[in-house]
């Protein structure tokens, strides 16, 4: 007889960047997400996570890069690719708040089967999709 498995589910993600109270600044007001933890960790290091809602799927740690590897890899954590994919419910109030908060859009919206979608920039350049799926995707 086999077990089932256990209830699992991607919790937190790492992000890197230049600086935590800039990244905060721009998660909680361009992206309007939660400041879920910021907790000191010793000499210049912080735990510092944010979600666009709490208990509302994956969350990030906003990870201070400190090496030279590190900070290469700064923006380019998908080699060039859509990184992450941030759904709403409402595509034209987020759009216009994060345009209106400076956020750089790479593209229009656009239509697409699986619902409307435009790629946007964060603030260390990686790339991700603002996207409202359809009912039916």
């Amino acid at each position: 007889m086999s077990q089932s498995p256990a209830a699992r589910q991607l919790a937190t993600v790492t992000l890197l960047v230049h600086d935590y109270d800039e990244a905060i600044r721009f998660f909680t007001e361009a992206l309007r997400f939660e400041l879920l933890d910021d907790t000191p960790r010793g000499p210049g290091k912080r735990w510092v996570v944010v979600a666009p809602a709490r208990n509302a799927g994956a969350a990030l740690l906003l990870a201070k890069a400190v090496t030279d590897e590190q900070e290469a890899g700064i923006g380019k954590q998908a080699g060039g690719r859509v990184f992450l994919f941030l759904h709403t419910s409402d595509f034209a109030s987020d759009h216009a708040h994060m345009t209106s908060h400076g956020v750089r859009f790479l593209e229009e919206p656009r239509h697409e089967p699986h619902g409307t979608v435009a790629v946007f920039q964060d603030l260390c350049g990686n790339k991700w999709d603002l996207i409202q799926p359809n009912d039916n995707a």
